[in-house]
């Protein structure tokens, strides 16, 4: 495994373009610490998001996983250079003429796409804590360390969507292509969803049917581990209750959307290696 590893980091740290993308991908992350500093005092109006209790434990790991997650496409983009740079760099053909299988060939990148995840998932877990600490009304041990499992659902989502990714740029073997091919697969899972909906009405029942079948879309699927937590806000909550709408829903992370990613992470995974398999490099 760390032979493979470092055969890809040796790969990435001579890629300028790789490297640019990385830190670029860090650096928004941080920029999430950056909205706990945010005030505006006009007149007798204060606005502090920190004040907003939108750091408080438990409620930060699900924010701040959620909005982590809108910035994956950055890494998605180091995913799939990484495979056509293996093509037009002719590196994937160099390194089976050195001995790699094809097997160790497609491990290595699924390796790479891990440690991606892991490293990210550690650095949202850290800035959240921090800002926690600082910013939270409620620093209980029993109330820090409470829903960490929305960190798990993150690191299953970053997995499963980097895999897609790697997927894609063995299938395509172009990075502009195969970026458009994910974006335009979102958007045939969309209509596909929109369509579903249209056709069954508001029928509450048939309603249930689509959300049951658009489960096992993949990008749908993963989209599904961490819900939109905005609704959750207490504040955002008096706000809908004064005019009369109800926000309440399940937020949690269900083990069957894992289960349902980690088995989408494995089929993509497979297809990589098996198109590699019958191809003639």
């Amino acid at each position: 495994m760390f032979r493979l590893l470092n055969i890809e980091f040796h790969k990435l740290k001579h890629n300028r373009a790789s490297k640019v993308l990385i830190a670029t991908y860090f650096v928004l992350l941080t920029f999430v610490a950056l909205v706990a500093v945010i005030k505006f005092d006009i007149g007798p109006i204060k606005f502090h998001l920190a004040e907003m209790g939108i750091f408080n434990f438990p409620y930060i790991w699900h924010l701040n996983t959620y909005l982590s997650s809108i910035l994956k496409f950055f890494l998605l983009l180091v995913i799939v250079s990484m495979m056509a740079n293996e093509y037009s760099n002719k590196t994937l053909k160099q390194n089976l003429i050195d001995g790699l299988s094809k097997k160790e060939f497609v491990l290595s990148k699924f390796y790479t796409v891990i440690v991606f995840a892991a490293v990210s998932t550690i650095f949202v877990f850290v800035v959240s804590l921090i800002l926690g600490l600082i910013y939270s009304d409620y620093n209980e041990l029993s109330l820090i360390f409470s829903e960490l499992e929305y960190l798990l659902a993150f690191f299953i989502k970053l997995v499963g969507f980097f895999s897609f990714g790697l997927f894609m740029g063995i299938l395509i073997k172009r990075s502009a292509f195969a970026v458009g091919a994910i974006l335009v697969w979102s958007f045939l899972e969309n209509i596909a969803i929109g369509i579903m909906y249209w056709k069954f009405d508001e029928n509450p029942m048939n309603t249930l049917k689509v959300s049951t079948i658009s489960q096992f879309f993949p990008l749908e699927s993963m989209s599904n581990l961490i819900k939109e937590p905005i609704s959750r806000f207490s504040a955002v909550k008096s706000l809908a209750n004064q005019v009369g709408t109800d926000l309440s829903k399940d937020y949690s992370v269900h083990s069957s959307d894992l289960i349902i990613v980690t088995i989408w992470t494995i089929i993509f995974i497979l297809l990589s290696y098996w198109l590699l398999k019958r191809r003639d490099l």
